[in-house]
């Protein structure tokens, strides 16, 4: 055969199967772009510049070892789509006189030409819209545009390498495929069904108890930290119970809908139900990644953009003051009023330019959370201890402070007190302080936000006490360390001064406040007896740069990221309209020999969507409701505290993500229509 013999057979067969290549080539492509894009952000010399930037430079790597392996299990994925049309082809060739090794020679150099295509594609693709993708960074991360244009040559050899790798795996997967089917299994390939799976009532009840015991471990969770690590053992539950479903459960489900005789025996439902047995394992299988890549989308893109969309509202409730300073007072007898005048003087000094200040002290100790109450005097490290659930945290203040920040006058007696914590169920009509009769719980509004502004930070719960006699409740616990490590009759009760204020300054002086308070912190902190020294001194303007790069870096890559997973849903759906259209085009063309009309098979198709096409969203949906729960704790942990905001981005998210999958599936059932109808596309 002569030299360009294979390479114009290759090509051929790309050209004449261009309605399954062309999405092929563009998901290659776009994979390729958006690792480029990624890669090329992680080695920018701006991240040096950037504040923040170190933020981004932990982010940006993860996200692009994301997409890598994404990218070779999608590519693997759309690829056995392409294999199974093909096979019938390469069966052809077989029975014509082409050996193994002639076969295995056109499938390299279609691969060569996928390959090179997807990869020079994307790789222009990538270079093109870089720029594009730094400018967006930056305005995220409110930062100056630069409009400098490089292209980074270690970048795209990475991802020139790691692609060429990728489809180098395919191709030896595919002739191993190949070259161990006879030549009748390659030409029935694609008339090859599946077959119910036997005794399928056993994985569908499994899909669907794993499936409740996911639901229940993210309804269970009550604490952020708690939620940090049931999260990962939830959403391996979950898809593992959604493939069960969609494969096991489905199946019992077209089963029971045959036994149905009202409902089956109808043109329409005859058909589709049929049709939908006939090849249930992979179009379950099938159903459930986009279930899932879907669930994916929707978790990401609204956790993200209720992060980023509520970056003020969080920066407000952490930091509700300008400039926030709280040192730890070593002994308890330097908790006095000479201590407060001395740190107070030495701040004003400083900085004399305050107003809105807020002062006060409090009592803070680690302890055990019991019913109705509170003991400091147990090792919570102890056996049997579950730190995220029994670990707490109490801060104790007198009411005189309370009264004077919170703007109330508000009475108690000896055996009272206020309780408040962010945490629900912790708070009961009554509460018990290790070593003191049960106080009684007087209910009242909520206390100002400035007393939680750190609570959000808090991996375990915290309980704000206010009694009106400091000093006999504070001797309820022993004597404080400097350390505040747990002594044999438990934690010790810490002492801190917190000193708060405001500027009616630009921006600029408040950071300068900033940095000279930091750089005299030893003038202001008193010292222990072995002169150490705690304190925590931030910043609101300070701590708006941080905000904003890890959200703006957070809402950047989560942008990305799902709309590589919404890509792959639409070729997911797309590849199975197409390639079960192939599959139905004999069947459609024997039924309407027999007098079946284009009308009635549209009603078919129609029937099918109903029945099946819209399980996916809809079990998305339920995820992503129970789900909830937990995803609210997780951004907890990121300062999210705009419960509102996050409900109405889920559900608008929701929305959006339905109108498209519906205009998505109009599009794609219009190709299954064509193709089974016999018209040309």
């Amino acid at each position: 055969m002569k030299a360009g013999f294979y390479p114009k057979l290759a090509a051929e067969g790309i050209r004449k199967n261009k309605q399954l290549y062309l999405p092929y080539l563009l998901t290659g492509s776009v994979m390729v772009m958006m690792y480029y894009i990624l890669s090329f952000l992680s080695a920018s010399e701006l991240l040096e510049y950037l504040k923040g930037g170190g933020i981004l430079r932990t982010l940006l790597p993860l996200a692009s070892g994301v997409i890598a392996v994404f990218s070779l299990i999608f590519i693997f994925y759309s690829n056995s789509f392409l294999l199974r049309k093909r096979s019938r082809e390469f069966g052809l060739y077989n029975i014509l006189g082409m050996d193994k090794r002639n076969l295995g020679r056109i499938m390299l150099w279609e691969n060569l030409i996928v390959t090179t295509v997807s990869v020079a594609g994307g790789l222009i693709l990538g270079i093109s819209l870089s720029k594009l993708a730094e400018l967006g960074m930056l305005n995220l991360l409110n930062e100056e545009i630069n409009d400098s244009f490089q292209i980074d040559m270690g970048s795209a050899r990475k991802t020139a390498l790691l692609f060429a790798g990728i489809y180098l795996i395919i191709l030896i997967n595919s002739v191993v495929k190949v070259c161990r089917s006879s030549s009748l299994e390659l030409l029935h390939s694609t008339n090859t069904g599946e077959k119910p799976p036997k005794a399928a009532w056993l994985p569908a009840v499994s899909g669907v108890l794993l499936l409740a015991i996911a639901y229940s471990i993210a309804l269970s969770v009550e604490q952020p930290l708690e939620a940090l690590y049931k999260f990962f053992i939830a959403v391996v539950l979950v898809i593992l119970a959604t493939y069960l479903c969609f494969i096991s459960a489905s199946v019992a489900f077209c089963l029971l809908l045959q036994r149905n005789k009202r409902y089956y025996y109808k043109p329409n439902h005859f058909i589709s139900v049929s049709s939908m047995v006939y090849r249930m394992k992979r179009n379950g299988a099938g159903l459930a990644s986009i279930c899932i890549l879907i669930t994916m989308v929707l978790v990401m893109i609204s956790s993200v953009f209720s992060l980023y969309t509520g970056a003020e509202d969080n920066i407000a409730t952490m930091y509700p003051s300008d400039i926030m300073f709280q040192c730890l007072i070593p002994q308890k007898e330097d908790f006095n009023e000479e201590t407060f005048l001395q740190i107070r003087r030495s701040i004003t000094e400083k900085v004399p330019e305050q107003e809105n200040v807020v002062e006060y002290g409090f009592g803070e100790v680690l302890g055990v959370l019991t019913e109705n109450g509170f003991s400091a005097n147990e090792n919570v490290y102890q056996s049997g201890i579950n730190p995220f659930k029994n670990v707490g945290e109490l801060q104790l203040l007198s009411l005189d402070d309370y009264n004077r920040i919170a703007g109330t006058d508000i009475r108690l007696e000896k055996d009272e007190c206020l309780l408040f914590s962010q945490q629900a169920g912790l708070i009961g009509k009554t509460f018990t302080l290790e070593g003191s009769a049960p106080f009684k719980v007087k209910t009242v509004a909520e206390p100002p936000q400035r007393f939680f502004s750190q609570a959000s930070t808090s991996l375990i719960p915290l309980l704000l006490f206010v009694t009106p006699d400091f000093d006999t409740t504070a001797a309820l616990w022993p004597d404080s360390t400097d350390s505040g490590e747990e002594t044999e009759n438990g934690t010790p009760l810490q002492f801190y001064l917190t000193y708060n204020f405001d500027m009616n300054t630009d921006i600029q002086t408040k950071i300068e406040a900033y940095e000279l308070l930091h750089k005299e912190i030893d003038d202001i902190v008193p010292k222990g007896e072995n002169e150490s020294y705690s304190y925590r001194l931030n910043s609101r303007e300070i701590a708006r740069t941080d905000f904003y790069a890890l959200y703006g870096g957070l809402f950047f890559i989560g942008v990305l990221l799902s709309f590589i997973f919404l890509f792959s849903a639409v070729l997911i759906i797309y590849y199975k309209q197409i390639s079960e259209g192939f599959e139905d085009q004999n069947r459609f063309e024997i039924m309407q020999k027999v007098g079946m009309t284009k009308k009635e098979i549209r009603k078919s198709i129609n029937s099918q969507v109903l029945t099946v096409f819209f399980t996916p969203l809809l079990l998305a949906g339920i995820h992503l409701a129970f789900a909830f729960p937990v995803i609210w704790k997780l951004l907890q942990l990121f300062y999210l505290s705009n419960l509102r905001l996050m409900i109405l981005v889920t559900v608008v998210c929701f929305l959006i993500i339905g109108a498209f999958y519906t205009l998505v599936y109009k599009i794609t059932s219009n190709a299954y229509f064509t193709i089974v109808s016999g018209r040309k596309a």
